[in-house]
């Protein structure tokens, strides 16, 4: 009797993430692109830069997304283009992004906007100190994180009321905008599109934004959730 041949499991396909850069170029689309790109490649994902908007209309890059990074602030994107992305998205790839490069693009398109649930409307008095406040203690994406300080633009947003809002920021009226004093506008939020999670933060004005820990942690958490895949808590606030 023949001795049955040992077969090998096979390996789990690691998730497929495509991260999309370019359009203003004070954002610094290249290095936030390379420093999520080394991070996702070191979490176990299989990761596609291209620095086209184009990529949203390739069937085959497009084919079985686990997430989808977009770092294209302002610009234009075409029907076709914004209709590649969104149907990517309500058929269950993951959409997570930061600050202008998500929440400040293709400032035309609010069937763009209506997918992600916000839009940027200002950044009182440019870069200022502000806090981050009110984290969700019961959100895996922002649980064990206190509140923590940013010098950097603190986003006024406009938001679509149905999101799940994880963390805040309340702006203080002295630059400018007295008008807004006492403001409660959201940091973080998450909620559905279609089959698709949507992730974001209005954190990251430039690459050196994500060197504050509870930040970059929060965006790597997302990241995680917006892709299905396990979240791994790599730091917690003191």
């Amino acid at each position: 009797m023949a001795t049955p041949k040992k077969t090998t499991p096979k390996k789990p396909a690691k998730p497929r993430a495509l991260i999309v850069y370019g359009g203003w170029d004070g954002h610094q689309p290249v290095e936030c692109a390379e420093r999520f790109a080394e991070w996702m490649t070191q979490r176990g994902f299989d990761v596609n830069k291209q620095p086209t908007l184009d990529a949203y209309l390739d069937k085959k890059i497009m084919k079985d997304l686990a997430v989808i990074i977009p770092l294209w602030t302002m610009g234009t994107i075409s029907g076709e283009q914004s209709k590649g992305l969104a149907d990517a998205v309500a058929a269950g790839a993951g959409l997570a992004g930061w600050h202008g490069g998500m929440c400040d693009a293709f400032r035309w398109d609010v069937g763009y906007q209506f997918m992600t649930g916000g839009q940027w409307v200002a950044h009182p008095g440019g870069c200022v100190d502000y806090t981050v406040t009110d984290l969700d203690q019961t959100d895996a994406t922002t649980k064990g994180l206190k509140n923590f300080k940013m010098n950097s633009e603190q986003y006024y947003m406009h938001y679509d009321p149905s999101n799940t809002c994880l963390a805040w920021t309340t702006f203080d009226g002295k630059h400018g905008s007295p008008w807004i004093k006492g403001v409660r506008i959201p940091v973080v939020w998450k909620r559905m599109w279609g089959k698709g999670r949507i992730f974001y933060t209005s954190l990251g004005h430039v690459n050196k934004d994500w060197d504050v820990p509870e930040a970059f942690e929060i965006m790597k958490r997302g990241i995680q959730w917006a892709a299905r895949i396990p979240i791994k808590p790599e730091f917690k606030s003191k």
